[in-house]
């Protein structure tokens, strides 16, 4: 005959999950008593979370800082060295009109977009294709060899254009330019 043990079973499961079900809300915690609590979170963790966020950001603003300064100090050479308006026997690079005196036979050789105004003796246009100087004073164009008119202003729309003293010359010049 068979018997039936299923109270003892119902029994015997009962006293095993009842132990499991108390520790598993014991450790999970309630609403009002979690496991992590919010006075942990607002006391201990947030601030020391905080803490070391500031000593990143601290550490990254004075790395960004130190990189932005040696741009800005290298932006300023870069300005200052293409503003130099010297009249070095290399040449140089002017924003302004800068007076540029030149011995007989030297050259002086505008990149393009050039200025050049001759303000006393005389010089001849440099150039290895028509036109050579843009007479702006009497619109009209100067070709190779010819005499620039003192008090006008020149202008080489392409590299390469400039002038030749033919006498000791005080030029005025804008741009880009080599003296050789």
């Amino acid at each position: 005959m068979r018997q039936t043990r299923w109270p003892l079973r119902l029994i015997t499961g009962t006293l095993v999950l009842l132990p499991l079900i108390g520790a598993a809300l014991a450790a999970g915690g309630t609403q009002s008593d979690p496991l992590v609590t919010l006075s942990y979170l607002n006391n201990k963790a947030t601030p020391e979370i905080l803490s070391q966020l500031e000593v990143k950001l601290s550490q990254q603003e004075q790395l960004l800082t130190a990189q932005l300064n040696d741009v800005v100090a290298q932006y300023k050479q870069d300005i200052e060295r293409l503003l130099n308006t010297g009249t070095s026997a290399s040449g140089g690079i002017s924003s302004v009109y800068t007076v540029v005196t030149l011995n007989q036979g030297q050259r002086l050789i505008g990149k393009d977009g050039c200025e050049f105004l001759l303000r006393s003796g005389s010089a001849t246009c440099i150039s290895d294709s028509a036109p050579g100087l843009v007479d702006m004073t009497g619109g009209t164009t100067l070709a190779n060899g010819g005499s620039l008119v003192r008090n006008h202003l020149y202008l080489g729309t392409i590299e390469g254009r400039g002038l030749k003293a033919t006498s000791s010359v005080t030029v005025m010049v804008r741009g880009r330019y080599v003296i050789s």
